[in-house]
């Protein structure tokens, strides 16, 4: 089987996700400061553009995982004579963020070890220490849209998403906590 990197594609999806995120943000700054200045009607359309985009985002990684599958399986398949020749086509090209889906085990393992919950702000913290010999140079880099709001941050915040549509934190916490659900304790325990 003779087929391109599918390593560029992964990477494709990684910085599409990475646009509508930073559009995501920028649109709940324009809806945040819509809200404070009393201007509901705007607030209104930011938040149904946020919708919006969320799920278009949402659907983009769907498709990213649909890749991840076809990939997996065409890399299995692959001649000896095509799996050399991939080796030898290099490193990625500069600038390609950590995968969100590089964050789900750290989250998981900060959690557990938070007693099952924690602030967003302390999990992402420790989960940030735990990273930060994984994480490229560009992860910490500051959002167009965020100059506070680091990369690897936001993709963390992404990952934590995708795990409470997956089951594995929960939906209802609180506003600012994260919690681990049986799910997530069960996946945890695989892991280890």
């Amino acid at each position: 089987m003779i087929q391109n990197n599918p390593q560029d594609v992964s990477s494709a999806f990684e910085s599409l996700l990475e646009e509508v995120e930073a559009e995501v943000d920028f649109v709940n700054t324009v809806g945040s400061r819509s809200f404070e200045g009393r201007d509901y009607d705007r607030a209104k359309e930011a938040l149904a553009r946020a919708g919006v985009l969320i799920a278009f985002r949402d659907k983009v990684a769907a498709l990213r995982t649909e890749w991840q599958t076809i990939a997996a399986v065409a890399e299995q398949e692959e001649d000896e004579e095509t799996k050399a020749a991939r080796r030898n086509l290099g490193r990625l090209r500069n600038g390609l963020r950590t995968p969100e889906a590089a964050y789900r085990e750290p989250i998981l393992k900060v959690l557990q070890s938070m007693g099952g919950s924690g602030k967003a702000a302390e999990v992402l913290e420790k989960v940030g220490q735990m990273m930060k010999p994984k994480l490229q140079s560009v992860d910490f880099e500051p959002l167009a849209s965020g100059p506070d709001n680091p990369r690897w941050r936001n993709a963390a915040q992404w990952a934590r998403n995708t795990m409470v549509k997956e089951g594995l934190l929960k939906s209802d916490s609180p506003r600012g906590v994260w919690e681990v659900t049986d799910l997530g304790r069960q996946a945890v325990m695989k892991q280890a």
